[in-house]
């Protein structure tokens, strides 16, 4: 049975689970609900005897207001996705709590390289927002282990990197993204297309499968494959913000030694700003 829960219920909660010698894993969410979000609460429970939801639209990362007003809420349909899922309780708190003394005297977290760069760059402060977050929900969870999905590849990184550098016992699971039968990477963004713009969309992930393809056959001049990418995305309607070969490890530019590799992008698609991500190992 789904418990929605409060700031003071939740850790008394947790707490008691794992007094029983019972694990907990942790999902962090904005809500608006998807198949992509109940992978991974499916991937959760496969982890852990109960399993936290929370959903909080976090101010914080948003550096446009017209964009967090826009943000979809739908917390009655969410609760009975999760609900369904088997979820075991549902934190659904408000900033005043998440934020108690106001977003802007509030303690901020910063993971210095990797917030600045990709969609750094284009959503200054938008890392440190997530951060934050997830630094106090982590806190009023206290889960044995927090679950992410990869399509939001740079900030799984960020969150990996936070966990090991502030020691938190837990250990994050990163889950693969999970694609509609076109490619398109499941969003709640995706809600922003038009019928015509929906149809454009896959192109995205198209992109990144023609640089991975380029990339097995033996070609090793990364520039030219972005330039190339990011030429098609323009020709198809898109507006590439970057389009880029990284390092999967740390996302710095990558190297021809380099065997673990991710090619990430970001563009935009009338009011939709889609991302997506795909990985490549390449043998020794």
């Amino acid at each position: 049975m789904l418990l929605p829960v409060t700031r003071e219920e939740i850790g008394d909660i947790t707490g008691r689970w794992r007094r029983a010698g019972e694990t907990v894993a942790f999902v962090p969410t904005m809500g608006n609900l998807h198949v992509g979000h109940l992978e991974l609460v499916r991937a959760a429970r496969g982890l852990a005897d109960h399993v936290v939801v929370s959903v909080f639209v976090n101010p914080l990362q948003f550096n446009d207001g017209a964009d967090l007003a826009a943000y979809p809420r739908t917390p009655e349909e969410d609760r009975a996705l999760l609900e369904a899922a088997g979820v075991d309780a549902l934190f659904m708190p408000d900033a005043a709590v998440v934020y108690p003394h106001g977003m802007a005297e509030a303690t901020r977290i910063e993971v210095p390289g990797l917030s600045t760069i990709l969609c750094g760059e284009f959503r200054p402060g938008h890392f440190a927002g997530v951060a934050t977050v997830v630094v106090a929900l982590f806190n009023l969870v206290r889960s044995d282990t927090a679950v992410f999905g990869e399509k939001d590849y740079q900030q799984l990184l960020i969150i990996r990197r936070l966990v090991e550098d502030l020691h938190f016992p837990l250990r994050i699971l990163g889950v693969a993204t999970v694609r509609e039968e076109d490619g398109l990477a499941y969003s709640s963004r995706n809600r922003y297309l038009t019928p015509t713009e929906r149809r454009q969309a896959p192109e995205l992930y198209r992109a990144l499968c023609g640089v991975r393809d380029g990339i097995l056959e033996g070609r090793r001049n990364y520039s030219s494959l972005e330039e190339s990418a990011q030429r098609r995305l323009e020709a198809a309607g898109f507006r590439p913000e970057y389009l880029v070969v990284r390092r999967a490890a740390d996302l710095a530019p990558a190297e021809s030694g380099d065997r673990e590799l991710r090619v990430l992008a970001a563009a935009r698609l009338g009011k939709a700003r889609l991302i997506d991500n795909i990985g490549i190992t390449l043998r020794a």
